[in-house]
């Protein structure tokens, strides 16, 4: 039992036989600010000054060690003390400290424990330093102490990855020096005593010497994930300098290039996308709901959605009850999912003890009433309205009362599907993105009829199987297609009007856009938007402008590149698409017809009609409830449609742009799509950046 307690703000620091525990203790993450800081640096300072103190041990109260900054700080100046001063005053204690990690030690957590003289966590434990995915680099010491520990070319995989570390692994690393065997503050007192009153500090250590290659790969490697964040190479030239240039010296430069990047606007952008994250759980109409419980899924449809789909939940240890229609198919999805879990086990993600595990979850059948007893069940067969019609109407008799039926679908009305059941309140869309197991985003569709409970049960689910999940009303396409397919339509009108697919796509990949939306289109099929298109043709305005050039070359077989041709051609063994002179032929062929005199068009011009087609669609969806939020919209593009993080998603993007470069590109996207054209209040949308 400790002699005694006292108390600086969150900290409490109790003393017992020479050793004093500093307990931190702001819930619910015990995040680094400011009265945090203030304690530690306190208590730190009459430590050091206590003679009857021989060691003293750092843990965190509640579920975690310190979880990172408080980043609501990084918007105005950082009050002092900052993280940089606490660090030093640990480093500058003649005690020696051990920082006792349980739950996760991220960012200025574990920044803080690099200043310590030694580290201990659970065996549960998480640490690393992340910032980079915040559009910054660890800006108190990080940079510096890590390469010390693990070399270079390991800290640039770990700092410019933003990796999550478990403890083994970060063991194994040097990222600590111990995993505790029994109680973890128990072990951390033994292993100050061990200490010996010795101070350990990483400033004072070399960093290990590596080949210049070996650097220069690591380096590679990072910069092939920047996709256009700046961090990551800032976060490369810093590390970099730990075996360059003095400790102090680099230790200043870093906290330079911290601060500033913590004003720009990628950070800015990063931290907005981090918080609305956390908004989109706190959905309006929920206040009160209790979510039904889901303990056992179905799944309809064992081709690669569905598998997908199927693996989301057995990671997450729920049974899944696997439907297709008949054997040879339920086979071959059977080893499609059996396949996918053991790749992950030559990659080392995980052994075959778990893949196991997890394929002993699933129950495959080719008998609907097999999922009778299911809490809820998700849909993933072709899109296909009446075929999934009639799967609801059997479902309908099949399904427990109270079973959540839940469709997949991308576009197709869920209020038309609902009417297929006697039990509307139940049917919601849980629209999962390709490959379903690797996406973070799901949008959850409520219907007009969807009980509060079931999307409260969908929310929960979500966070479950880790999903970021989006709620939206029903519409055609919802959130992201619908946008998606006002982007397309204009990008497809600028080539009839001058540009040439693979200058479209440049354009929009210098923006940041991992690919165009040519080269996305040859990679998910050119008959998936030529079936809607099809299906939508009788509801079609004839007045309306439409771009028929997708349709001529779906009909001359250039359905993509599992096809060998589509906006591009792909000889065999090609990686990329390459132009193709007939696909020219073709677009000039519609300019021609339409009386459209060809003009070239410069990258500036066609970002800006993509975006402001973008941003329209955006503000229309918004004024018409779909979308609760613009910040939805943002993490919908975001997560599942390639728009570049670093500028924050569409509607933050433009929030950010002069208002008149705004409204020039929305009177350029009304000139181009010319009758029917519906012009957002993008003005009142982008308003509410400034609130």
């Amino acid at each position: 039992m400790p002699d005694e307690t006292e108390q600086h703000g969150p900290i409490h620091v109790q003393r017992s036989e020479g050793i004093a525990t500093v307990v931190i203790d702001n819930p619910p993450v015990n995040a680094s600010s400011w009265n945090v800081r203030r304690g530690l640096l306190t208590a730190i300072e009459q430590l050091s000054a206590d003679s009857s103190v021989s060691g003293i041990v750092l843990i965190g109260a509640g579920k975690t060690f310190i979880a990172g900054a408080d980043i609501k700080e990084f918007d105005g100046p950082v009050r002092d003390p900052q993280m940089p001063a606490v660090i030093a005053a640990v480093e500058a204690c003649p005690k020696p400290v051990v920082a006792a990690i349980h739950g996760a030690a991220l960012g200025a957590g574990y920044e803080l424990s690099l200043g310590c003289d030694a580290r201990i966590s659970t065996a549960d434990a998480i640490v690393g330093l992340p910032e980079v995915m915040l559009g910054i680099i660890p800006g108190a010491g990080g940079t510096q102490r890590l390469p010390r520990l693990v070399g270079v070319s390991a800290a640039i995989d770990l700092i410019t990855a933003g990796r999550r570390v478990k403890a083994s692994e970060a063991l194994a690393l040097g990222m600590v020096d111990a995993v505790a065997k029994g109680d973890l503050h128990a072990d951390a007192v033994a292993l100050v005593r061990t200490l010996s009153g010795n101070k350990r500090r990483l400033a004072e250590l070399n960093v290990p010497a590596e080949s210049d290659a070996d650097i220069a790969a690591a380096a590679e490697r990072a910069l092939g994930r920047a996709k256009g964040s700046t961090a990551i190479g800032e976060a490369i030239a810093t590390i970099k300098k730990a075996a360059m240039l003095p400790f102090v010296q680099a230790l200043a430069e870093e906290r330079a290039t911290f601060q500033r990047l913590r004003v720009s606007t990628e950070a800015a952008a990063k931290r907005y996308l981090f918080f609305a994250e956390r908004d989109v759980f706190r959905v309006p109409g929920l206040e009160h709901a209790k979510a039904r419980t889901v303990a056992a899924i179905g799944v309809i449809g064992a081709g690669t959605m569905g598998g997908g789909i199927a693996i989301c939940f057995l990671d997450a240890g729920l049974p899944v009850t696997l439907i297709e229609r008949d054997q040879t198919a339920l086979d071959a999805g059977l080893a499609r999912i059996r396949s996918t879990y053991q790749r992950m086990v030559d990659t080392g993600r995980i052994d075959s003890a778990s893949m196991e595990q997890r394929l002993a979850r699933i129950t495959a059948s080719t008998d609907l009433s097999a999922l009778a007893s299911v809490d809820m069940v998700v849909e993933a067969v072709f899109e296909d309205l009446a075929i999934k019609q009639a799967l609801f109407r059997d479902l309908d008799r099949i399904l427990r009362p109270g079973a959540i039926l839940g469709s997949n679908t991308s576009y197709l009305d869920l209020d038309v599907l609902a009417r297929e059941t006697s039990r509307p309140a139940d049917v919601i869309g849980l629209h999962f993105f390709a490959p379903a197991n690797v996406m973070r985003l799901l949008e959850i569709v409520r219907g007009a009829q969807t009980a509060p409970d079931v999307i409260a049960a969908a929310l929960a689910v979500a966070k479950t199987i880790r999903k970021l999940p989006v709620v939206a009303r029903v519409c055609e396409g919802f959130i992201g297609n619908r946008i998606y397919s006002a982007y397309r339509s204009q990008c497809e009108f600028m080539l009839e009007e001058g540009a040439l697919p693979a200058e479209v796509d440049a354009a929009i990949t210098s923006f940041g856009f991992a690919m165009g939306p040519f080269a996305v289109t040859d990679l998910s099929g050119l008959d998936i938007a030529w079936r809607t298109r099809q299906r939508l043709a009788a509801t079609r305005d004839p007045k309306a402008r439409y771009s028929d050039v997708l349709d001529k070359l779906c009909e001359a077989g250039r359905l993509g590149k599992k096809a060998g041709k589509g906006w591009y051609s792909y000889p065999e063994g090609a990686r990329r698409g390459v132009p193709d002179d007939a696909v020219r032929a073709i677009i000039e062929d519609a300019s021609r017809r339409k009386g459209i005199a060809r003009v070239p068009m410069t990258p500036e011009q066609i970002q800006a009609r993509a975006l402001a087609a973008i941003v329209n669609e955006a503000s229309l969806l918004l004024a018409e409830g779909i979308a609760e939020r613009p910040s939805d919209v943002d993490l919908v593009m975001v997560n599942g449609y390639g728009f570049p993080s670093q500028h924050g998603g569409p509607l933050f993007w433009a929030s950010r742009q002069p208002r008149a470069n705004i409204d020039a590109a929305l009177d350029a996207l009304a000139a181009s799509v010319g009758y029917g054209f519906r012009r957002g209040d993008v003005g009142k949308v982008l308003d509410q950046f400034k609130a």
